[in-house]
């Protein structure tokens, strides 16, 4: 053992009172309590300031909710579903959360839970009337809820049993309806991910455009 090692062996531990003394000056406080500061005012507001800023900058649409604003006036936001009761639009899926973007949820239920089952039933059974189509062609989507309850998307399956109901309301034909449909159906994310599917948003609002 070399003499350095011996030195730092035999050198007495800091005393309570030693300790106790450092507390009272601040000496032990000080660096944490810089540090706490440095840490909350860099990571808590700095990067914080800086990161929305940029992200403001490159997707500014995105950052401000994917909000769609026509003739000045917010209509929605194409990432959150909204209900729509008129004849003339088409329907959203069910929503556990009612539609508030601030509560969204799901029903939390399994399938086998009774409850659920009467619900989804009972839902199905009002589309099927609402679109004048036997229980059996209902599609799923408009009978289950999401699971964050704010899907803004329908299945162009979901959105074709509402063509009539849509085209009556608003004295087009089945054919003009339809081809709106088509033109405002997605398909899969990069041809890859997920299914073809149709914002409702969008797509009654390229209904309330056409002429």
């Amino acid at each position: 053992m070399n003499r350095s090692t011996t030195a730092s062996l035999s050198r007495p531990l800091p005393s309570r009172a030693d300790t106790t003394v450092a507390l009272k000056d601040g000496t032990a406080l000080r660096p944490a309590i810089v540090l706490g500061i440095a840490s909350l005012l860099g990571f808590g507001l700095l990067y914080a300031v800086a990161t929305t800023s940029v992200v403001g900058a490159i997707f500014p649409d995105q950052a401000n909710g994917s909000l769609l604003v026509q003739d000045g006036k917010v209509r929605g936001s194409r990432l959150v579903a909204q209900p729509f009761v008129a004849d003339g639009y088409f329907q959203s899926r069910p929503s556990a959360a009612s539609y508030d973007p601030m509560a969204a949820a799901g029903s939390n239920m399994a399938r086998t839970n009774p409850d659920l089952q009467a619900r989804v039933k009972q839902a199905t059974e009002e589309v099927a009337a609402r679109e004048g189509i036997a229980v059996a062609d209902v599609p799923a989507d408009l009978a289950t809820q999401s699971g964050g309850g704010l899907d803004p998307h329908i299945s162009p399956a979901a959105a074709a049993v509402q063509v009539p109901r849509v085209a009556k309301a608003r004295g087009m034909t089945v054919e003009q309806v339809q081809a709106v449909v088509d033109a405002n159906t997605e398909g899969k994310t990069w041809g890859v991910f997920g299914q073809p599917r149709v914002n409702v948003l969008m797509l009654n609002v390229a209904l309330d455009s056409t002429p």
